[in-house]
Formats: C-alpha cells, sequence, structure tokens
C-alpha cells in the first residue's frame, strides 16, 4: 500500500506506526529465537553460519519482490540476526547449565 503524505508531520506519523509494528514483530521473533535455543545442542548450532546466509539471501529476494533496496534489507537483518544470537547464546547457555 502505497501512501503518500502532504507534509512531514503526517510522514512521521506513518513512520510511528510502522515502527510499533515492527517492534512487535521483533518481540515475536525473538520469543522464537529463545525457543530455539532448547533444539540446539552446542554454541556453534546457535551461530549457524549457513542458516544466517540462507535466511539473508530468501530476505534479499524478499526485499527485490517488495521493491526494497536489498543491500538495506541485508545490513538490517544481518544486525538484528547478530543481536538475536547474542540473546540465543545467553539462553542456550542458561539452558544448558540446568542440565
Amino acid at each position: 500500500m502505497e501512501v503518500h503524505c502532504t507534509s512531514i508531520e503526517e510522514v512521521r506519523q506513518h513512520i510511528d506506526r510502522i515502527d510499533r509494528d515492527v517492534v512487535a514483530l521483533l518481540a515475536r521473533r525473538g520469543n522464537l529465537v529463545t525457543q530455539a535455543a532448547a533444539f540446539k545442542k552446542t554454541a556453534e548450532d546457535v551461530r549457524a553460519p549457513a542458516r544466517v546466509e540462507q535466511v539473508i539471501s530468501k530476505v534479499r529476494a524478499i526485499a527485490d519482490d517488495a521493491g526494497a533496496s536489498p543491500d538495506v534489507v541485508e545490513r538490517v537483518y544481518r544486525a538484528m540476526i547478530a543481536a538475536f544470537i547474542d540473546e540465543e547464546l545467553k539462553a542456550h547457555s542458561v539452558l544448558r547449565s540446568q542440565s
């Protein structure tokens, strides 16, 4: 859905709504990442560099289809994945210390 704004205030309102949606989706993704930690045996399984590259390839294609910059999407996803890996490593460590 293409939005055509007539003022900077309107642009900012739309961005604010999108930011709320993005944060809610990040929370959902984070919950799943935490759950994934229970299924992984080692820290290397958490880091999963081959899986990271699969995700990057997939989101670049999605970006292209959606009319977004694949380079920007890749940079955002790499930063997001790195942050989630850090969180998952913490959860994985806690789970391993409890078993």
